[in-house]
């Protein structure tokens, strides 16, 4: 049985899961399909973390979920967070796992309903932000900051930008770019990390799971970087589909999530991801999203998310 149970992860990892890193919108596969063709499904994955391990993290779940829903399902893994507002409609995504500042963009341009999200071994599914630097900096304060390099992620993440500019509007700054000597956007979570630790940057901001994720496989993240600032906490990355894509198989796929914690395989898979199990996402989980981007100034209906 075990040898079997081994086996069946193993395809789960490959069976009906189509990777696709590209972003080109001539690929006749990559155009919205007719409405009514789930053949297969097209899910979207913002990028975290180095594109590769993003990829080799969702799979499995994927691979999963593509079994127990007898769907295909094809990962589009996107270069820059705002790419799942732009993209979705251009490249004919059918769901995607949204960050939360990502959601509550999406769901102000798009029509999607908020699936699930993963809740972790401690029975987080929540994540906040962190403002840090290298403790060597002599950085203790905002007041420090004056004429440094900040590596913010991406425009359309909360701990990447959107704490920042919370933490800027707090202590007086109105023009963050005259503030700083530079400021840039690394992309990734990961990036912004290591860009302060190797002293690229001299401040970043990213959120607590991938940082404490980072610090875990490298002491030096813990040992050299000290963290200033956190934010309040906002909903762990859900999945999200669109309204209009077929109310039984939306059904299936929330059923099959939830679910996956009462599956031996699924425990597995999840254990692997980082999670306990699924937990059910609404739009109300978003509240707190929506309030803090209103303190800070943000017109969801006219915010530009690209970086520039």
């Amino acid at each position: 049985m075990a040898r079997r149970s081994k086996k069946l992860i193993a395809a789960l990892f490959f069976a009906a899961v189509i990777i696709n890193l590209s972003e080109t919108h001539t690929n006749s596969e990559t155009q919205l399909r007719p409405a009514g063709d789930d053949t297969f499904l097209q899910i979207g994955l913002i990028p975290e973390r180095n594109i590769f391990r993003q990829i080799e993290r969702y799979k499995p779940i994927a691979g999963y979920l593509a079994e127990k829903t007898a769907t295909k399902i094809k990962l589009k893994m996107l270069t820059r967070y705002g790419n799942i507002v732009d993209n979705f409609i251009a490249m004919g995504l059918d769901g995607a796992f949204f960050g939360s500042f990502t959601y509550t963009l999406a769901n102000a341009k798009l029509d999607i309903i908020p699936v699930a999200r993963p809740e972790n071994s401690l029975g987080i599914s929540t994540y906040h932000g962190l403002i840090f630097v290298r403790k060597d900096s002599g950085i203790k304060s905002i007041k420090d900051m004056q004429d440094k390099i900040f590596a913010f992620v991406d425009k359309a993440t909360t701990a990447g930008f959107i704490l920042p500019l919370a933490y800027f509007k707090e202590n007086g700054i109105k023009d963050y770019k005259t503030f700083f000597k530079e400021t840039y956007f690394a992309g990734t979570h990961e990036d912004a990390v290591y860009d302060v630790l190797n002293k690229k940057a001299d401040i970043g901001a990213a959120k607590n799971t991938i940082f404490n994720s980072l610090a875990a496989q490298d002491s030096r993240i813990t040992k050299e970087l000290l963290i200033l600032k956190r934010s309040p906490d906002v909903p762990e990355n859900a999945l999200a589909v669109r309204k209009k894509l077929d109310n039984a198989l939306t059904a299936k796929i929330k059923k099959v999530l939830l679910e996956m914690d009462k599956n031996p395989i699924g425990i597995k898979l999840l254990k692997d991801f980082g999670a306990r199990r699924f937990i059910e996402t609404t739009r109300d989980d978003y509240s707190s999203v929506n309030q803090y981007v209103h303190q800070i100034g943000i017109d969801l209906n006219t915010y530009n998310y690209l970086n520039d």
